[in-house]
């Protein structure tokens, strides 16, 4: 086959080739997967190539932007990986008040693009993460109560189908397909090419929350977790909040919120009240620039990871026994883990005012996601926080329904109805007609694998290490930067 790969356009990477082992890998570094090609596309003319030259070498396809699917589902053994990442061109219109972007714009490069012209954007924490996987999977953010999810602000999308061909869906155009990939997940139904979204108004400026816990105890991790409670059925759209308890080998039980705060940095403080009156927080409340906000969120994300994790939606009150029994989860560290965490995401605002089936996300009702995740440094414990996440997801599944689908977990019963809810149907029925022979399947897709991939890698391991180290020198397994290190920066 290696003699037809001229037929292909952009780049082309092999086994073969020198850096195959550092491109092969996505973010999660626990996911080691061995695809046969991996086709750095510039055009949707090599998309289309790429599409049917799979095809014709029965060879399964994978789509990869940002390459951060959680279980690795852009990827595969054997498989043709479509790589968007250098498609990253960004057009704004502010006549029509619209950003267009390609496959490999990352959440770093629309938040800088668009700062220039005064706009923010409803997208996520993470820098790295692809702006196309984020909406395409809904999209939770620190704007997702004033704004919706990524995907409400979607007015466009292009995609090429398995037959090579360019389709556009929009609200007047293929809607059927425009509401699946507002929340269908990434990789089901063709490969986006293009995405046009809907600006939200010109804002210069958003108060940056930051709340650390030190050395905190069971007792205010609950705390904390009522207090977050309250602050979910308050249901203030200006105020999306990321809350979080966990357990690590360098800093014990300790918590943490993040937030934005469209409005004053006062105002901010009050309604955070319950929270700064728990325990005996460090924190920092600011009004600045959104782009200066969103850079201290994404500042201190490490470029890989690795870790298993789990999701679910909350979707009613707990009570302070169901509470104290989730809290249980990240009492005790296990030693094969070097942090262990149940974190928060805020959904209700604009996110909630969509009804259930007129997007393809379907939890729109529930009050937050909760993700339970555990990150580890050598692949001889795989294995073990895997274990450790499936029991722990027993407890955790007590509590909660559905699973989102830019969280995945890959021992889901029932994955389809985890992710979609009452959509399933819906979805199937838009799946059977632009992808009736599945040529986009992966594990956990709308009709499941779409051909067999190798669970261990076909090629010769020689060259092929799976090395312990990962890029960085020292992980922050906790994504946030400390306040207390910018605290003694501004000490004189």
């Amino acid at each position: 086959m290696e003699n037809n790969f001229v037929s292909l356009g952009g780049r082309v990477v092999t086994y073969l080739d020198p850096e195959y082992n550092s491109l092969r890998r996505g973010y999660n570094y626990s996911i080691n997967q061995f695809p046969y090609i991996i086709n750095y596309c510039e055009s949707e003319e090599d998309i289309k190539r790429a599409i049917l030259w799979a095809r014709g070498s029965n060879i399964p396809i994978r789509i990869r932007g940002g390459g951060h699917n959680y279980e690795g589902y852009s990827n595969g053994n054997y498989a043709f990986v479509i790589d968007l990442s250098l498609m990253k061109n960004i057009e704004i219109n502010e006549g029509e008040n619209t950003v267009t972007i390609q496959g490999g714009v990352t959440n770093k490069d629309l938040y800088g693009f668009l700062a220039a012209y005064g706009y923010p954007f409803p997208g996520g924490t993470c820098p790295s993460v692809g702006v196309f996987g984020f909406a395409l999977g809904g999209g939770w953010g620190l704007s997702s109560r004033k704004f919706g999810l990524g995907c409400d602000n979607v007015s466009e999308f292009r995609m090429i189908n398995y037959k090579g061909e360019v389709i556009t869906a929009s609200a007047n155009e293929n809607q059927d397909l425009y509401w699946a990939l507002r929340g269908g997940g990434g990789g089901n139904f063709g490969v986006v090419t293009s995405i046009t979204f809907n600006l939200p108004p010109k804002i210069e400026e958003v108060t940056l929350i930051e709340i650390d816990y030190e050395n905190v105890n069971p007792r205010q991790q609950e705390k904390l977790f009522l207090a977050w409670q309250n602050y979910v059925a308050k249901n203030n759209e200006n105020l999306t909040l990321i809350s979080r308890i966990y357990n690590s080998k360098e800093e014990g039980l300790s918590m943490l919120v993040r937030g934005f705060y469209y409005g004053e940095a006062e105002e901010a403080r009050n309604l955070l009240k319950e929270f700064l009156e728990t325990g005996n927080p460090i924190y920092n409340i600011q009004k600045m620039p959104f782009i200066e906000a969103v850079n201290i969120i994404g500042s201190s994300y490490p470029q890989n990871e690795k870790f298993r994790s789990a999701s679910g939606f909350v979707y009613r009150r707990l009570t302070l026994c169901e509470i104290m029994c989730l809290v249980n989860i990240v009492k005790k560290l296990p030693y094969y883990s070097e942090y262990i965490a149940l974190s928060m995401y805020a959904l209700g605002g604009k996110a909630g005012e969509v009804k259930p089936h007129d997007t393809a996300f379907y939890h729109r009702k529930a009050g937050y996601i909760i993700w339970l995740d555990t990150k580890f440094e050598k692949n001889m414990y795989t294995t073990n926080n895997q274990k450790w996440i499936d029991e722990k997801y027993r407890i955790l599944r007590n509590y909660t329904a559905g699973a989102y689908v830019n969280f995945p977990y890959r021992n889901l019963s029932h994955y389809k109805e985890e992710y979609y809810g009452g959509n399933v149907a819906s979805l199937l029925s838009v799946k059977g007609k632009y992808d009736p022979v599945n040529v986009f399947g992966f594990p956990q897709g709308i009709l499941g694998n779409n051909s067999y991939c190798y669970e261990e890698s076909p090629y010769p391991q020689e060259g092929l290490s799976l090395e312990e180290e990962r890029t960085q020198e020292k992980a922050n397994y906790r994504e946030f930067r400390f306040v207390k290190d910018i605290k003694k920066e501004n000490q004189p």
